[in-house]
């Protein structure tokens, strides 16, 4: 059995994680845990290198609370302003025991005019769906992407993909 730590107790971090390795090593069996862990960032991560700093913290720091096990995850979600607009995404990373470590990127997305208001005023982005949207705790249930798709792509799926791809050089050793 193989042990994952996410890099977070957040459900759908950890279910997007399971059903990601399920997914990609579908002959293995996983135990996964949540641990919360400092990110090292800004609670509204603004733009990739500081979301992928995040998500590196995250994983350093949960790997040095609990060595023992195989693999740890770390998710960070962040926006960027462009152009006119904000995108926002997440990034993923992921560490073996072995000292592999490998990155995945989410798609992007803009954001509505009025959550980008509240964010550029200083709220996190699940803070602001709560506010638009009149919801609690969103980011521990469909997100954003999951409100504004209307569940067609949920948290969970948005984050799903960027974790199988951050597993390519995992389950292709030989390659990598």
């Amino acid at each position: 059995m193989n042990k994952i730590i996410v890099a977070s107790k957040n459900p759908v971090k950890i279910e997007s994680t399971r059903s990601a390795f399920t997914k990609m090593f579908s002959n293995q069996v996983f135990e996964i845990e949540g641990m919360s862990v400092e990110s090292g960032v800004s609670d509204q991560p603004m733009g990739e290198e500081e979301t992928l700093l995040g998500a590196t913290n995250r994983v350093n720091n949960v790997s040095l609370l609990s060595p023992e096990a195989d693999y740890w995850v770390g998710i960070e979600g962040g926006s960027k302003v462009v152009g006119q607009g904000m995108e926002t995404f997440a990034w993923v990373v992921i560490k073996s025991k072995k000292g592999v470590v490998s990155q995945g990127r989410t798609a992007s997305f803009y954001l509505p005019k009025e959550i980008v208001a509240l964010i550029k005023q200083g709220k996190e982005l699940g803070e602001a769906d709560d506010i638009v949207f009149k919801r609690r705790n969103s980011k521990q249930a469909n997100g954003a992407v999951g409100i504004l798709t209307g569940d067609i792509l949920t948290r969970a799926d948005y984050y799903e993909t960027a974790i199988i791809l951050a597993l390519i050089p995992f389950k292709n050793p030989k390659l990598y």
